[in-house]
């Protein structure tokens, strides 16, 4: 970022607690017009904040007070050693649970305990390792009908159907074909207008004329999963796909009240809008990394043709992917999917650096900000893989794009492997640049960030 104001506390330095809040913009109309120029643009606005006010940045939105926090030393600090005193913060739950109801998303507590518990195994770092052939062969279908050659390839778009019939397979063994243009669209549609009610006190109902949208693409998610649920009920049970759907039938079965059919709803719906949006947002800001910076690109395809010598990734070839491996973690710095984690409110007072803030306090945590702090990160704007060549970015205690502390990501390591799988074969099969005179692409916050078109020339390789 610009330079921000260094504080003498940063990082662990010793410091006096202060009862004063934090310095921050001046609250004009009791704050709201501090919430209707985030709304505007979160990202760009935050780090204006942090660039005039430092690192910790008071918001006061009558009645609440808001306190972004972009230094990476106190995220830790916070989700880590004081998780105990947060919450998420109710209304952002009240919002998301419109669409993922009471899943391990929403759940707090003694519930979430239970869900998270029920439900690692399935996303375990051998359940991901397992899953890589399946990953494989789904991308192979979607990648064997793109274009031999396109100069003005709209990327984002094709990535956002291959990551949906990614997640399809992994969850439903389901292909979706030309279904998966429009599930893609759905999904865009009921996260944009979740985001957009986050900035508000309250929601109109659904069934009003102006969310129709909205309420029309989550019938068709509910729709898709409904028929997919009770089709896979009609089966033997030995007749069962290996699926993150059967796993959850099978808790169903095991114990229907602590695992109603509505519960398995709610997780395949989480895992349905997670699983896809997020890793086709990544693949989208890889690919235009690499688009700008062809040499990188050569040596990231120069090393999958000669790990896979033209055959599709396994679990296996992961560790010999060194230079990919660090172009993904670089992206992930650079452009996390989730630049903005869920907004914590503290449920008793907790200490933030210098500042002892009082119960009720809501936490914003801009995971991106302290990704490109120049403190923790060398040339933090720049796309630098070659910063991970010597430990891998999972030991840098500043590389937080999946979170930390207990509500770490629960598909991290899903993630990660069909991140490795889809670019591997990205990197084999294709040479792509920035297609001519197409403007660059703008990130667009609605929950993930993704490009907002991202126009490529491509080619496919030969031989």
């Amino acid at each position: 970022m610009s330079d921000a104001p260094r504080c003498p506390w940063r990082f662990g330095a010793a410091h006096a607690v202060s009862t004063d809040w934090p310095p921050g913009p001046r609250a004009r109309w009791g704050g709201w017009g501090v919430l209707a120029e985030l709304s505007r643009d979160p990202l760009a606005v935050l780090a204006r904040w942090r660039a005039e006010y430092g690192d910790v940045v008071h918001l006061r939105v009558w009645p609440l007070h808001q306190v972004v926090i972009s230094d990476p030393a106190l995220l830790h600090e916070v989700l880590v050693k004081q998780h105990e005193a947060l919450t998420r913060w109710p209304r952002g739950m009240q919002v998301f649970g419109q669409l993922y109801g009471h899943s391990v998303f929403i759940a707090e507590g003694q519930a979430w305990r239970d869900k998270r518990r029920a439900l690692a195994a399935g996303f375990s770092r051998q359940a991901a390792q397992d899953a890589a052939p399946a990953i494989a062969e789904a991308a192979g279908r979607v990648l064997a009908g793109w274009p031999s050659a396109h100069p003005a390839w709209r990327a984002d778009q094709a990535l956002a159907t291959l990551t949906l019939e990614v997640i399809a397979r992994l969850l439903f063994s389901l292909e979706l074909g030309e279904a998966a243009p429009t599930a893609a669209q759905a999904v865009r549609t009921v996260l944009a207008a979740s985001h957009a009610e986050l900035f508000w006190p309250a929601s109109w109902p659904d069934w009003l004329p102006h969310k129709r949208g909205k309420r029309q693409a989550r019938q068709w998610l509910d729709g898709l999963i409904q028929r997919q649920l009770h089709a896979r009920l009609a089966l033997a049970e030995a007749a069962w796909p290996d699926d993150l759907l059967s796993r959850w039938l099978r808790l169903h079965r095991a114990d229907p009240n602590a695992w109603p059919l509505r519960a398995v709803r709610d997780e395949c719906m989480t895992a349905l809008l997670a699983g896809h949006e997020t890793t086709g947002a990544t693949l989208a800001w890889w690919m235009w990394a690499l688009a700008r910076q062809p040499e990188i690109q050569s040596e990231v395809s120069a090393e999958a043709c000669r790990v896979l010598r033209g055959r599709a990734p396994t679990a296996a070839d992961a560790p010999a992917l060194t230079v990919l491996r660090r172009s993904l973690e670089e992206t992930l710095r650079l452009h996390p999917a989730a630049p903005l984690l869920s907004t914590r409110r503290a449920i008793r007072p907790i200490t933030v650096g210098p500042w002892r803030l009082p119960a009720g306090t809501l936490l914003l945590l801009p995971v991106q900000l302290a990704q490109h702090d120049p403190q923790a990160f060398a040339l933090p704007e720049d796309f630098c893989p070659a910063r991970f060549a010597e430990h891998e970015a999972s030991t840098h205690p500043h590389w937080l794009p999946f979170g930390l502390g207990p509500r770490v990501c629960l598909g991290q390591h899903q993630a990660m492997m069909e991140l490795t799988v889809l670019t591997a074969l990205l990197a084999q099969g294709f040479s792509w640049r920035a297609a001519a005179d197409q403007p660059a692409p703008q990130p667009l916050l609605q929950v993930s960030c993704r490009p907002d078109a991202l126009w490529l020339d491509i080619r496919r390789r030969v031989g």
